[in-house]
């Protein structure tokens, strides 16, 4: 199995925060805010996705599945502390995530937890959450192509530093598309949970990025009573290219569930693995580390 895949292994990087403005998309507060809203999610999420697999590893027979789970580990780490270093930048400039970012701490480490299912139903619980995970994968895959070709950002003038996180973290997204869906496929694979754990995450994940960039816009304290934000907001910046549509959110949904998909029809990998060499981030770290 683990010939025809990319060698995954979490890489160093350094994202230097000093010179990257609040309104990271100028003079656009929305863009940047429902782009931030990720930001909130992805450090206890991407720590969730760490724990659970630790407890499916034990389990995997497949030696090569088993080295690309442990590097998809390894990159979901790395990935948490990037960004978590986003939300302390963003509260030095003001703006502090702490109460929404509890919430979603709340959602992945109680709600979706261990303790959440009886011992009895431990199995049942790994496989439900391993199934979700691949769900919420499949979305991180298609936001990840989306940012590596997210030209109207870039013409926007958006922060290089922030779109080098975006689009290094997107671009390993695609590089790693199929491993959860490969590690469920492996331990359950039931049509039936793969339905049912889309039909959660979809909605789950648009509801929490709304409400993340709620959040952020009326804390945010160079806009914070001056902007009410609107849906004609968010659907105007999605015309323009800015922040993804809710249409390509949701015909990524029916994708996954046609018999006999794989998650490596997703996506451009080489454009994603030529990203990844190029990544000023990587030079970033060799600068800073000697």
């Amino acid at each position: 199995m683990s010939n025809k895949f990319p060698d995954i292994r979490p890489r160093r990087v350094r994202f230097s925060w000093e010179n990257t403005p609040l309104h990271w998309v100028p003079g656009d507060p929305t863009s940047t805010h429902v782009i931030n809203a990720l930001h909130l999610l992805l450090p206890a999420g991407e720590r969730w996705f760490v724990h659970v697999f630790k407890q499916a590893l034990p389990l995997v027979t497949d030696e090569g599945l088993k080295e690309r789970v442990k590097g998809f580990m390894g990159q979901e780490g790395t990935h948490a502390v990037a960004h978590q270093r986003v939300l302390d930048h963003m509260k030095e400039q003001g703006l502090d995530p702490a109460p929404y970012v509890e919430n979603v701490e709340w959602l992945f480490e109680r709600l979706l937890g261990d303790g959440t299912a009886p011992p009895a139903a431990r199995t049942g619980w790994l496989r439900e959450r391993l199934a979700m995970i691949a769900a919420i994968e499949h979305y991180t895959a298609v936001l990840g192509q989306w940012i590596l070709d997210a030209r109207p950002l870039d013409e926007a003038g958006a922060d290089p530093v922030m779109m080098d996180l975006l689009r290094w973290h997107g671009a390993e997204e695609v590089e790693h598309r199929d491993v959860a869906f490969d590690l469920f496929t492996h331990l359950d694979g039931g049509y039936a949970r793969r339905v049912r754990t889309m039909a959660l995450a979809g909605p789950l994940l648009v509801w929490l990025l709304h409400r993340g960039s709620r959040f952020l816009m009326a804390n945010d304290p160079l806009v914070a009573g001056r902007i009410t934000p609107k849906w004609t907001h968010f659907l105007h910046r999605s015309a323009q290219g800015r922040v993804p549509t809710l249409r390509g959110l949701a015909l990524a949904a029916p994708r996954y569930l046609r018999p006999g998909f794989h998650p490596s029809q997703e996506g451009d990998l080489r454009q994603a693995l030529d990203y990844i060499a190029v990544s000023p981030a990587h030079a970033e770290y060799r600068r800073f580390s000697g």
